[in-house]
């Protein structure tokens, strides 16, 4: 079969409830020349029927069906098994816009510097409602996102279109970085290649409450903070310490990991800062991030403001704990 100029990469794992629409968005592109890679990863639901009906009525699609093995080894086999010079990541909860592919493989072909193009996105929710916006609109440019990337994730990862030989090259997803998977990716193509997002909102983003964001945050904040660690070693062309590790240590090894002291403080101060607004958080395990924080000499209004959080949280106890930690301290 000739070869596609785009494979669309979807990994689904018990994704009944919104993969139709999912699928539906990607096939009704304007853009029609690709193959499209439905991964199912063990699901328990009616995923892999809703996969096969649609595989049935359109020859594009190409099911691989599996037991359940984690969304890092589901990303690196469809990049494995993709056949196109171009891959477009999709998540099976999304929306495309019909144009996404025809504008995203326009600038790639303008652009033979650049290795990944995303593009802004709208939030919806779980009724396909539009959600008010909220924050900051991911950098446009290679420089803009160079002058964001230590701060936050530059890009949207189920917005991406990239050069398949370009992830490939860079190692592909690292399975040490489980839940922030591709936030490390775009810090280790940020220094080979180029890195971009089109200006246009080409995919309606759908939050949830059983996104990992809002189910792994600590884990995710962890391994956000190590991987620009990470990234600033390589930068300063010193060996990057996690790049072969399957899972990263806990906080407290992350010293002898990096071969100096201060990191594991470092990275509990920025974990704990970061985990202060969230009521999963706050109300689970970074609780005891957030002490440690402050035996490790964490000061602040902002750790203060956090005893009235904790009470419209709904965790009074935590709340008066945190007011005489800061007390003492």
């Amino acid at each position: 079969m000739p070869i596609p100029a785009i494979s669309v990469a979807m990994s689904v794992y018990n994704g009944e409830r919104f993969l139709g629409a999912a699928i539906e968005s990607v096939l009704a592109q304007s853009f029609a020349d690709f193959e499209f890679l439905v991964l199912d990863d063990g699901s328990t639901d009616g995923t892999r029927a809703i996969i096969a009906h649609y595989a049935a009525h359109d020859p594009r699609i190409r099911p691989i069906l599996r037991e359940n093995r984690g969304l890092i080894a589901s990303l690196n086999q469809l990049l494995d098994e993709a056949r196109a010079p171009l891959v477009a990541r999709m998540d099976a909860d999304d929306i495309c816009r019909p144009q996404r592919f025809s504008r995203q493989i326009a600038f790639m072909e303008a652009n033979p510097d650049h290795g990944v193009i995303g593009s802004w996105s709208e939030d919806i929710d779980e009724n396909g409602v539009l959600c008010a916006v909220s924050g900051t609109d991911h950098p446009i440019t290679h420089d803009d996102i160079l002058a964001v990337i230590e701060q936050r994730s530059p890009l949207c990862h189920p917005s991406i279109m990239a050069r398949r030989e370009v992830l490939l090259k860079a190692g592909g997803y690292h399975s040490a970085y489980r839940h922030c998977e591709d936030y490390d990716l775009w810090l280790r193509l940020a220094d080979r290649t180029r890195l971009a997002n089109l200006p246009e909102r080409l995919l309606l983003y759908r939050r949830t409450d059983s996104q990992i964001s809002n189910r792994f945050s600590i884990e995710q904040h962890i391994g956000a903070a190590v991987s620009v660690l990470a990234y600033r070693e390589r930068s300063a062309g010193r060996i990057d310490p996690t790049e072969h590790l399957a899972a990263l240590p806990p906080i407290a090894e992350l010293d002898a990991l990096f071969g100096r002291s201060g990191v594991a403080r470092e990275v509990r101060a920025t974990v704990a800062r970061g985990l202060l607004y969230s009521r999963p958080a706050m109300t689970g395990g970074g609780f005891t991030l957030l002490l440690d924080h402050i035996a490790d000499g964490g000061r602040g209004t902002d750790l203060w403001r956090t005893v009235p959080r904790l009470l419209r949280f709904g965790v009074p106890h935590r709340a008066f704990r945190l007011a005489a930690t800061l007390a003492a301290a």
